[in-house]
């Protein structure tokens, strides 16, 4: 059975979520995005962390911290967003006592993955090639359910079907006899990767479950949001790949006329990123890069910086190019 002590206090109100984007949402960007969002009046009720692969092996603490620093810090960003682990694999004996491992070191709630696309990660049994297998599910669910302490839940997160949409019965049976405390749907197949449209109407079929559920996909304003939330039938809303291209997303979708973040006021938190902690200066510099790209999108000004740092190796030289950009 689900953990019906913990999941109504979470679900009071219309949730709003980070999403786990793998080599995107890093502990450096959740930072910097949960911080955004808070200072704009409307925090994320909590992000979810990366993935952490378990093959053979239960997972070693050092790993787990490698992946959620904020273990360290109470399970929190530093503006005090919640993170929730995520786990990725196939084995769920293996699951269940890496799970307990990251609640032993202060994980508020595991997140199971059952939506990557990465053809690396099909390939060796993990993410969303698992929602052809929804019986493996519903155990590896049951397993981390059973395991980890009650007070502490168990979500998961899945796609509309790895090929197509044929066994979604199947899978919301899975779902239904697993334990979950709530789900959440990215609303296309692992087929459909990440084009356009989302699916956001056939999530609908999951909302009959007695769990809260989540909607997910191509969420890049608004009216992106409340037409999810209208065909989805669910409340409640996971961000992604929009919250990085407009980090004050979630204020405007439950703020009725916020005028969007300006140019000059995010300025103060890109230099806040290159001053971040990173692996080394190369990955920072990456994905610096990576961020502005994306906010190409947005602001016009971003594209313009970013054809001036895009050959810049240091964070030396990008923060004087900012610098200059604001001069």
């Amino acid at each position: 059975m689900s953990n019906v002590t913990a999941t109504p206090n979470l679900f009071a109100n219309p949730v709003r979520l980070l999403a786990p984007m793998e080599g995107l949402t890093d502990p450096l960007m959740r930072q910097i995005l949960t911080q955004i969002a808070s200072d704009g009046g409307r925090a994320y009720d909590w992000c979810v962390s990366e993935f952490i692969r378990v093959t053979q092996h239960v997972l070693p603490e050092h790993v787990i911290y490698k992946y959620v620093p904020e273990l360290k810090t109470k399970s929190q960003t530093d503006c005090g967003t919640p993170i929730h682990v995520q786990l990725l694999g196939s084995d769920p004996e293996m699951l269940a006592h890496s799970a307990v491992v990251a609640c032993g070191l202060g994980a508020v709630a595991i997140d199971l993955n059952f939506g990557c696309p990465a053809k690396t990660v099909n390939k060796h049994r993990g993410g969303s090639v698992l929602l052809d297998e929804p019986t493996l599910m519903q155990q590896i669910i049951s397993a981390v359910r059973q395991k980890v302490p009650a007070d502490i839940p168990v979500s998961a997160k899945i796609r509309l079907g790895y090929t197509d949409m044929s066994n979604m019965d199947d899978i919301r049976h899975a779902i239904a006899d697993s334990g979950a405390d709530w789900l959440t749907i990215h609303a296309r197949t692992k087929t459909q990767g990440y084009k356009p449209p989302a699916y956001w109407d056939k999530i609908q079929a999951f909302t009959t479950l007695p769990i809260p559920v989540i909607a997910n996909g191509e969420i890049w304003t608004p009216l992106d949001a409340q037409n999810c939330m209208t065909q989805a039938d669910t409340q409640h809303l996971m961000l992604g790949r929009g919250a990085v291209t407009h980090p004050d997303l979630i204020s405007r979708i439950d703020t009725v006329d916020t005028e969007p973040l300006a140019w000059e006021k995010l300025i103060p938190y890109q230099i806040d990123f290159l001053n971040g902690e990173a692996k080394s200066e190369r990955m920072l510099m990456g994905r610096y890069k990576q961020w502005l790209g994306m906010l190409s999108k947005g602001y016009v000004e971003a594209q313009n910086l970013f054809n001036q740092v895009k050959r810049e190796r240091t964070v030396a030289g990008a923060l004087k190019q900012l610098s200059e950009f604001i001069d």
